[in-house]
């Protein structure tokens, strides 16, 4: 694993995150209280600063950098998925973001909401809460229903579980 300060910032890890040992952590980046960060994944805080909320994960090769206008913020209970890039935008409380997923500059994702696997959301836009988003560029295909939106923290509460068993070996 790589923890590295870049210019005056080291990163802010909290004890109770787990980070894998061949995660990529740099700069102004702060992991809260049971975040994880996943194999090949990298974290690059070196214009601006990444905020991953508590109980939130990063899965493996995804990838989190930002834009000198814009930092990147992750809600609590998120999941950004396998390969997703996550680049310069805001994802409010328990978003799942699918695997190979994209979301660029400037991009807000309302609460509860899902990015569908490989969905492309441009740059500027705003999601509202509760949305499914599927596509390249990515659109609103509806609303979700008040079960799915509750059944999103499930995935983020398995990663939880998931990480107390790596950080226990």
């Amino acid at each position: 694993m790589a923890i590295e300060s870049y210019e005056s910032h080291s990163p802010e890890i909290n004890p109770s995150a787990f980070v894998a040992a061949s995660a990529d952590i740099i700069g102004r980046v702060t992991l809260q209280d049971e975040s994880s960060v996943w194999y090949n994944s990298t974290l690059r805080g070196d214009i601006n600063e990444i905020v991953i909320g508590p109980r939130s994960n990063i899965q493996d090769n995804a990838v989190v950098h930002l834009a000198d206008d814009y930092g990147c913020y992750v809600g609590e209970l998120v999941t950004v998925g396998h390969s997703a890039v996550i680049h310069a935008c805001t994802l409010k409380d328990e978003v799942l973001v699918g695997m190979g997923a994209i979301v660029l500059d400037g991009a807000v994702i309302g609460e509860r909401s899902i990015i569908g696997a490989g969905a492309v959301v441009t740059g500027g836009t705003e999601i509202p809460p509760g949305s499914l988003v599927l596509g390249t560029p990515a659109k609103v295909v509806r609303s979700l229903s008040l079960d799915e939106q509750g059944d999103i923290k499930h995935w983020a509460e398995k990663y939880v579980v998931q990480s107390r068993k790596f950080l226990a070996r």
